[in-house]
């Protein structure tokens, strides 16, 4: 449909989309135009095919094959563009992930269009779509509009508006016949890391990071005891910590790393390095706890704490207790 804005689907890999397409979702309404999902499987169940629609999916193209499970770019974006080259929808959106990042930007390249990376706003110019986006380690907020459609875009976690759940809501579900290629990669094995309990860092509401004044992996204990206390908590780590091995690549914050806009980041022993910054200096409210008052992270910070952490983590941890218990 060529006025359609179609959101391409990021899943927990068990069949169910994960909370972040309700803010590609939203966001794709906000701008107008038919919302579509797209969605590229092995599997689906109906109760995600469910939440696309309360989410406001309006049509659900279901391309389900063994062969797009594990995700691989050579599979997914021949499929991708055999579908947008023949039902020509005016915008493709999708979150920024590993695996999207990738997608999104090999498939702008086979089709000859422009893709906006890590968009914090959208907005409608008359026909025109204008995205911003941080460029330089986020130091500079750049406008920049496509030369024409499809309009191929990534969008920051966290950061646009969800859309609002509307029970009992659905959508027609499209299987459309597609070409699905064998790829030259083989699929040897999956190891599952071992899980914390807690939510992914780009979807938790709040976020604490350890850095090098963590003194080693065996304190992260003590962030992780914080998160249990509150909600949608997450604990990242920065690329120091991540390089001295004390944390694995994925919990990473960063330009090499993840880019996360929590409601809430708080920084243990974090510095505040350019590479860092760029990946988490849009969030809401940062906070800052670190002994050395010139630490480059209490310039963006809107409270700032010079202490001890291994001082302050287990007082703020303590306290939250009490004043969660009192409500």
């Amino acid at each position: 449909m060529a006025d359609a804005f179609w959101c391409l689907v990021e899943d927990d890999r068990q069949g169910t989309p994960k909370r972040v397409m309700a803010e590609v979702l939203g966001e794709a309404a906000r701008l107008g135009g038919p919302v579509e999902a797209v969605w590229l499987t092995d599997r689906a169940s109906e109760e995600g095919l469910r939440h696309l629609a309360e989410w406001g999916a309006s049509r659900i193209w279901l391309c389900e094959h063994p062969a797009l499970a594990p995700y691989r770019g050579e599979v997914w974006v021949p499929v991708l563009a055999e579908l947008v080259q023949r039902e020509t929808p005016r915008a493709l959106f999708g979150p920024v992930t590993s695996r999207q990042r990738e997608c999104l930007a090999r498939l702008a390249a086979r089709l000859g269009v422009g893709l906006a990376a890590d968009c914090v706003a959208l907005a409608r110019d008359g026909d025109r779509l204008v995205a911003t986006r941080p460029v330089y380690a986020g130091k500079v907020l750049a406008k920049v509009t496509w030369a024409r459609p499809p309009w191929i875009a990534t969008l920051r976690p966290n950061v646009f508006r969800p859309a609002e759940a509307q029970a009992g809501r659905t959508a027609p579900v499209e299987r459309p016949a597609v070409t699905v290629p064998e790829g030259r990669l083989r699929f040897v094995e999956r190891r599952e890391e071992v899980s914390t309990g807690l939510p992914e860092l780009t979807e938790a509401e709040i976020v604490l990071s350890g850095g090098r004044g963590m003194k080693g992996p065996e304190n992260y204990v003590l962030l992780e005891e914080l998160a249990r206390v509150l909600p949608n908590c997450a604990v990242g780590a920065s690329r120091a910590a991540v390089d001295a091995g004390w944390r694995p690549h994925r919990f990473q914050i960063g330009q090499t790393g993840r880019t996360i806009s929590p409601k809430l980041y708080m920084g243990f022993g974090v510095s505040g390095a350019i590479q860092h910054l760029a990946g988490m200096r849009t969030s809401k409210v940062i906070v800052a706890v670190n002994k050395d008052p010139e630490a480059p992270i209490f310039k963006i910070a809107d409270y700032g704490i010079v202490a001890d952490l291994f001082e302050v983590v287990p007082a703020l941890t303590e306290e939250f207790k009490r004043l969660l218990e009192r409500s």
